[in-house]
């Protein structure tokens, strides 16, 4: 029984789980010492964890399907219905991360698509809800762990940051719009039958979203470099915990984890000279196609993480390992998740599913690059 319960968390938290093999492997050549304190970011872990608690409140509350309904009842068409839908994680991806947009909007799309009568939508519109997630949330530091550890790095101003993603961010956007629109000529009528809003506008939801709409300010001023880290993640421990308790639950602790224990891993692999100049050398110079290609093997969070040590044009690398989301099914964590949720409620459509998302995101891909190395 034991062995099946750790078989079945290597499986589920397969990074997590290499993460930690290769810091244990580290602390054989480089022996833990007071330096291992200062591999430890403690300023990102600490945001990330205010941000997945804001998020669970968020989400806890119903806010993120609240939206979604009503910009849905707006709706005439299906084409209109394929807009709101995928730009819905494009746009809140930038504020509520690309894993929260997908947990969020794909059952939704899901139920909405099998109540209008087009099921045989559901691959196109999820993989176009996938590569949104992962293209809008590159825009902002907020928007993915990769985003937020390298925007702690770069030091940028938070002006900066978003100049810097700005042009990509657009051409993402506008690729989107246009594959939307010129994908369906006709503009097919769609017979949706959206449910009555549940009616959570009671007092007590009001006074916990205004809790959390502090509280999200609060971790915003903190990326901005405003308040403290340390400050905030105190303010927002204590007031989830006695506001709700069970928030706290929400946070991927597994991913906290993930990051120190690359910290780990990279701190010792700086600390071994031979091993640090051949990975500088490979990674300097090329730092978007190692984010890249790197991406597509370990994620795009760890290659973030694992890359950062060995070169100092972290700008570049920040294009490098969100470009990298695009691709492989593992080049982004949040792709997963889709990949999840899709294969949970249409098992027979898992081969249909991977290829449209292969293909889709190998175009994605492309431009991207194509437009980086001409701008």
């Amino acid at each position: 029984m034991e062995k099946e319960k750790i078989f079945n968390f290597i499986k589920k938290e397969t990074v997590l789980s290499i993460a930690a093999i290769l810091a244990i492997l580290s602390m054989f050549f480089v022996k833990p010492d007071v330096r291992y304190f200062s591999y430890i970011d403690m300023r990102v872990l600490a945001i990330l964890f205010c941000l997945m608690a804001v998020m669970g409140g968020f989400g806890d509350l119903g806010v993120f399907e609240d939206m979604g309904t009503y910009l849905l009842r707006k709706t005439k068409n299906l084409r209109q219905l394929e807009f709101v839908l995928v730009y819905l994680c494009f746009f809140c991806s930038m504020l509520i991360t690309n894993d929260v947009s997908l947990l969020t909007f794909v059952p939704f799309a899901l139920l909405t698509l099998k109540m209008a009568g087009r099921k045989d939508e559901m691959i196109f519109v999820v993989v176009m809800q996938t590569i949104a997630a992962n293209l809008g949330s590159m825009f902002t530091p907020i928007g993915n762990p990769q985003n937020l550890y390298l925007y702690n790095l770069t030091e940028m101003s938070l002006g900066g940051f978003l100049w810097h993603m700005l042009p990509y961010t657009l051409i993402s956007g506008m690729l989107l719009g246009g594959l939307l629109f010129f994908r369906r000529t006709g503009k097919e009528e769609t017979a949706l039958v959206l449910s009555n809003e549940k009616n959570r506008r009671d007092e007590k939801f009001q006074h916990k979203f205004l809790i959390y709409t502090v509280l999200f300010f609060f971790s915003l001023s903190t990326v901005a470099r405003i308040l403290p880290y340390q400050l905030v993640f105190v303010i927002v421990l204590v007031i989830v915990w006695i506001v709700d308790k069970k928030i706290l639950k929400s946070v991927d602790y597994c991913l906290l984890l993930t990051f120190a224990c690359f910290f780990i891993f990279i701190g010792n692999m700086e600390r071994i000279p031979a091993v640090s100049d051949l990975l500088k050398e490979i990674v300097t110079g090329h730092e978007i196609a190692a984010g890249v290609i790197s991406s597509q093997m370990i994620s795009n969070v760890p290659a973030a993480l694992l890359l950062s040590g060995f070169t100092s044009d972290y700008g570049k690398l920040l294009f490098g390992v969100n470009f990298g989301g695009l691709g492989t099914l593992i080049a982004s964590m949040a792709s997963l998740i889709s990949y999840k949720l899709f294969v949970n409620t249409n098992p027979e459509k898992k081969r249909e599913y991977f290829l449209n998302f292969t293909g889709y995101n190998i175009l994605f891909l492309i431009v991207l690059l194509v437009f980086y190395q001409i701008s």
